[in-house]
Formats: C-alpha cells, structure tokens, sequence
C-alpha cells in the first residue's frame, strides 16, 4: 500500500492547488503537508509538483494519478460518514432557500412536533446537491425532473404567475397584461420568464417589452418582498406565495398562468437505502403537498 496519509496531503493539494490551503484544511503546517508529498514521490518513484516561488504546478503524472485515486478516496469518505451519520436519529436535508423560507419553514414545526425523535439539520442553496460528495439525506430540488442516478419524486408542479400588491394594481389600473407597459418588472433567478411570459399574453411588440422598467434580483424572497411593499410586480411561483396570498398582501391580477417545465422534486440516490428518519421525512413532504392549495 502507498502511505495514505500522504495520498490525503496530495488530495487535498491538488484540490485546493495550495500546500498552505491544505495545510489548514487538514490542521498541520505547510511543511507537514510537503513532506507528506516528499514520501509520497519517493514511493512513486515520480515528480509530482514543480515548486515555484508561493506557487506549485503538478506534474502530468501528478494530473494523471489524481484523476485516477480521487474517486476512490471520495468513495471512502462517503462511505465513512454514511456509516457514522447511519448511528444518529439526525437527517440532513437540503433545499432551494425560497422553498425553504416560504413553504417549509411555516410546516416544520408541525414535523417536529409529529416526529420529536428526527433531528433536522436543514440546508439552503440554490446548487444542486452532490449526494457522493455532501453529507445530504434528501434534497428538494428545482428542475426538469431528468436524474437517472436519483429517485426522483414530484411535489409541486410549477407555473409562472404575476402578482402584486392590491395598492400597486388601482395605482397603475393593471387591467390587462398591456398595461404592465406602466409598471415595474421584478425579475429573479428561479424564474427567468417575463420575457416569455408577455409574449405569450400580452400584445406588446418586442421592442415595447424590452423598454419596460425592471429590477433583478438574485433571490426570489426578496423579488417577492418587493411586489409585497408595492415597488413592481412579480413573476413566480405559487407554491412561494402562500402566505402572502393568504394575507392578501399579494393578489393575482389577471389570473394567467405559464406552465413550467422544471418543478419542485424530492431526490436521493437510488443505490443507497435511505435512513429511518428521511424516509420519514420523504412520506411527509409528499402527505403535505396534497394539502398545498393549487
């Protein structure tokens, strides 16, 4: 066997293409991290980096070698926390954070009221989760559906609405979708459609389209806010309006929808069983979308 300490050191060297940043990932000094790969090539037998002033360059074979152990060390990291996080009642789920904050956050309590036993670690992000990589249990993701490796379950169905506050709509007379031509678009990254969306409902030209007034955000809590506090209008999902439509703090003005192709699934990968506590989980998040308003 080759020394694995220093197969580690080396990982972590290419990954992070620093002796110093793998020194502080694996809590030694730089030194430790070289010597490791000092060993590591008198082992092989091979130059693995080219040691430059504040800069290292790998080698070919060194690019070569990575390529060919690296799965395999990630494989046996997997493994190792599968089998650790297997011992605890904890479940790891992650999320898109406006699906989160908007349609888990107001039902979690129920869940843990119902399963006091599951402890929830909940995880945000907009990036589709790597199950090989990330300590991850289950994930609602945004997309087409299209996942070979995952058991991929729908939850919401997904259509592109406009909404506003109730001021904003007597304000500007948003009557039909012509007169967005008066108002404020706010745009977001989970749904890109307003383009799309005036095309296909109102009888705007292009270049009238384009003219319209806009402010992008990033996410779409606060695209939602904004139409909310009645500075525009905004084109999303309904299953991310709940509350507000509740509360008629938002309304729908002309009642137009777009239909989507991506939606909102639950995942995980097929070829590992998963935990008591997500399977739990699983069965509840597809219990409660039956009780989703549509």
């Amino acid at each position: 066997m080759p020394p694995l300490k220093a197969l580690v050191a080396f990982e972590s060297a290419m990954r992070l293409s620093s002796f110093s940043l793998a020194a502080d990932e694996l809590s030694v000094t730089p030194g430790a991290i070289g010597q490791q790969i000092q060993k590591l090539e008198a082992w092989l037998g091979v130059a693995l980096f080219v040691r430059q002033v504040r800069q290292i360059v790998p080698t070919n074979e060194a690019r070569n070698y990575y390529a060919q152990i690296q799965p395999a060390l990630a494989q046996i990291t997997h493994a190792s926390r599968r089998m650790r996080e297997d011992q605890s009642k904890g479940v790891r789920v992650s999320m898109p954070p406006s699906y989160a904050a908007k349609w888990f956050a107001p039902r979690m309590t129920d869940f843990l009221i119902a399963y006091p036993d599951i402890a929830l670690e909940l995880n945000t992000t907009t990036a589709m989760v790597d199950f090989e990589l990330q300590s991850v249990d289950l994930a609602v993701r945004y997309f087409d559906g299209n996942a070979p490796d995952l058991d991929v379950q729908l939850l919401h169905a997904d259509e592109a609405r406009v909404y506003c506050s109730p001021s904003y709509a007597r304000r500007l007379k948003l009557k039909t979708p012509d007169d967005l031509q008066r108002a404020t678009l706010l745009h977001n990254t989970l749904h890109p459609h307003w383009t799309t969306w005036l095309k296909k409902f109102a009888r705007l030209t292009a270049r009238q389209i384009d003219g319209i007034a806009g402010i992008h955000f990033d996410q779409s809590l606060m695209a939602i806010e904004a139409a909310v506090r009645g500075q525009g209008v905004v084109l999303t999902s309904a299953v991310l309006t709940e509350a507000e439509l509740a509360a008629k703090s938002l309304i729908d003005p002309f009642g137009l929808s777009l239909p989507l192709k991506t939606a909102y699934y639950v995942v995980h990968p097929k070829s590992m069983e998963l935990k008591p506590g997500a399977a739990t989980l699983k069965t509840w998040f597809i219990d409660e979308k039956t009780k989703t308003p549509a």
